[in-house]
């Protein structure tokens, strides 16, 4: 992969594309050996895509293809391939029809998105006005894709993968299943799945682990088998196995969230939420309320920043803000507010300095459910964001591990 970019290069923008890309890439069997980021300069470039075609039978580009002048893949590729580039009209009446489409004036420039190296494939752009490319190297090909995310996901998801399918001559059904966590940091989820790695060397089956932020750490398993229903039954196998071994800290499955899982809980109880948020200051209802249909059964919350607001509209009367009574006090308070059956609250201490005498990083969620109330304390680390975000979806996965009757969850209900 090579990523092309002088903002690259000065951090103003952030290399998603590569991680995207490898990705998808592992995802589908493909093995990645290279990543490479490079300036706008042309013969940067060429020795960029010389030394990755060295060691890789394909290359893929990101960015380089927009209107402008230092959008120079185009020559770039041609000199690497020994082509010459030429105006593609059909390219050049798609540009010419998205403009008019728009109503909006074409400047001369971005004709040259039309100009393709002689032999080589036109990417149709469904989303933008950069065409990708795909270029012959003697036997080996280079992969030419726009650096806007969501035009390179859709070329890469379809043209890209297909030509390396068939470029692989192989019938080999690669898929993936990946399982989402809470709870358990990289190295604890690796050592409890050490067993099943040891069974699984030499096999067809791979593992891997991604730490995603608010996401969790995901375990993806993936296998390449004749087929698709063998894939399938051989991901189900690993799935079940994996929860045997992980339990209750796999909070879903795929594109699951613990929002959307939360949600799925409240419908099957029939339980309608509300929050009071004190350090993370919105950020629970906020992921709440991403969930589609989410007013069903989300009634609102409240953003109870200052001790005032605790106090005058949640009836907290607890001589510490960042306590066990507080967190309680402000969940009952809530779902009595709002008229809701569940009242979920975080209180804390953010940073960057201490609160009350206690270290940052202290925080308490309290919930009240089917008239009880409970709070629970935990230790978070990490910056202020990071300590915000963890405690936003610890609050998330308390309310999923008590909704599904997990013995890790509030146990007063």
């Amino acid at each position: 992969m090579v990523a092309i970019g002088t903002e690259l290069l000065l951090g103003q923008i952030v290399d998603s594309n590569s991680a995207r890309i490898g990705q998808t890439l592992a995802a589908n069997g493909f093995s990645s050996y290279l990543q490479l980021k490079v300036g706008d300069n042309h013969d940067r470039i060429v020795a960029a895509l010389r030394l990755a075609l060295e060691d890789a039978d394909a290359v893929i580009t990101s960015g380089g293809l927009g209107p402008t002048q230092d959008d120079i893949t185009r020559e770039a590729i041609a000199e690497v391939s020994g082509r010459r580039l030429h105006e593609d009209p059909g390219v050049r009446s798609v540009i010419e029809e998205l403009f008019a489409a728009r109503g909006r004036p074409m400047s001369a420039n971005n004709y040259r998105q039309a100009m393709v190296p002689e032999g080589a494939t036109v990417i149709e752009q469904r989303k933008g006005t950069a065409p990708g490319l795909i270029v012959p190297v003697g036997d080996k090909v280079i992969f030419a894709l726009p650096g806007v995310p969501y035009e390179l996901d859709d070329m890469l998801a379809n043209e890209v993968l297909t030509e390396l399918r068939l470029r692989r001559n192989d019938a080999t059904v690669i898929r993936s299943r990946v399982l989402r966590t809470w709870g358990l940091g990289e190295s604890r989820l690796a050592e409890l799945m050490a067993p099943r790695f040891d069974e699984l060397e030499g096999s067809n089956v791979t593992i891997a682990f991604l730490a995603s932020g608010i996401e969790g750490v995901k375990v993806r398993f993936t296998v390449g088998t004749a087929s698709e229903s063998e894939a399938l039954e051989l991901l189900g196998r690993e799935e079940e196995r994996a929860r045997q071994l992980l339990g209750d800290y796999v909070f879903g499955v795929d594109e699951d969230t613990l929002e959307s899982v939360v949600a799925r809980l409240a419908i099957a109880e029939h339980v309608s939420i509300a929050v009071a948020e004190s350090l993370t200051g919105g950020m629970v209802a906020s992921q709440l309320v991403r969930v589609p249909g989410a007013s069903e059964w989300f009634r609102g919350g409240v953003v109870s920043y200052a001790t005032a607001v605790k106090e005058q509209l949640l009836g907290v009367t607890a001589s510490s803000v960042v306590s066990e009574d507080a967190a309680r006090m402000m969940a009952e308070g809530v779902a009595r507010l709002i008229g809701s059956d569940i009242g979920i609250a975080t209180t804390g201490v953010a940073g960057p300095e201490m609160l009350e005498d206690q270290p940052v990083g202290t925080v308490w969620i309290g919930m009240s459910y089917r008239g009880r109330s409970e709070a629970r304390k935990v230790q978070l680390l990490g910056d202020r964001e990071r300590i915000r975000t963890y405690a936003t979806a610890t609050a998330l996965d308390l309310i999923r591990l008590t909704l599904s009757g997990s013995g890790r969850g509030f146990t007063a209900f």
